[in-house]
Parts: C-alpha cells; sequence; structure tokens
C-alpha cells in the first residue's frame, strides 16, 4: 500500500475553505458551499469533507473534538528559519489561531504552531535547508 493522502471531516466548509485557500495559500476551486473538496498540495491528496455527508454515506453517527485537536498535525515545511517566522505572521495576521511562536527546538528544527477554524493543529517548520535536502 502506498499513503495517497489525508482528509478532514468538517464542520463548517466555507470558513475551513477559505482558511486553507485564503490563509495557507491552498488551491481550492470548489465553491464554499460544497459538499467536499479534493486538491492535490505538493504531490498529496487533501480532502475536505462535510462531516454530515460522511455520516449520512456510511449510516454512522461520530464523536468529533470541541476545540484544539491534539490527535494529530498537519505538517507544512519551508526552506529556512526566516519563512518559519514570515508565514507564521502572515498566517495570524489572516486570522490562523496561534498556537505556539516560532521556535527553534534542542533538536535543531526551528517550528511553530496555528490551529485552523475548527481546532485542527497545523505545523509550519524547517530545518534551514531545502526540503529535498533535510534529514529525518
Amino acid at each position: 500500500m502506498k499513503l495517497d493522502g489525508f482528509g478532514l471531516f468538517v464542520n463548517d466548509m466555507p470558513a475551513m475553505i477559505r482558511f486553507y485557500r485564503d490563509v495557507l495559500g491552498f488551491e481550492i476551486q470548489e465553491d464554499e458551499n460544497a459538499g467536499n473538496v479534493y486538491l492535490v498540495k505538493d504531490g498529496t491528496l487533501f480532502l475536505l469533507y462535510g462531516r454530515k455527508d460522511f455520516e449520512k454515506m456510511t449510516s454512522t453517527k461520530y464523536q468529533y473534538i470541541i476545540g484544539k485537536n491534539g490527535h494529530f498535525e498537519i505538517a507544512l515545511y519551508v526552506d529556512t528559519f526566516e519563512e518559519v517566522d514570515l508565514e507564521y505572521k502572515k498566517a495570524i495576521a489572516k486570522g490562523a489561531i496561534p498556537v505556539l511562536e516560532p521556535t527553534t527546538e534542542p533538536w535543531g528544527q526551528r517550528t511553530c504552531y496555528i490551529a485552523d477554524p475548527e481546532g485542527n493543529l497545523v505545523e509550519i517548520g524547517s530545518w534551514n535547508k531545502p526540503y529535498e535536502e533535510k534529514d529525518l
């Protein structure tokens, strides 16, 4: 099996489309009232799927976290430490929820966290080198 992508089950599709499109720069073509959004970001499938639509499709009621979601993160990479700081400031100015200001961690990564309108954590980080050259 190969990892194809990931998705978020969302409550407020218009707010989530505006966040990922207008705040983080994802290229979303669908209307804000779409039931689901499929897009490819840097070769990875990213899906926004309406919770009610998914529950109807699967005939199942699910439980959802209220507030910040500490179960997972979406990680975005930039090439330099300066870009971490810049992208954090830009995201906050556009309405992202601040979680952790840019910090250089003891292991050498500069990272910060914001949250989307439904509380999903988004990390913006860098090892101060292009993505292709980073060592994990």
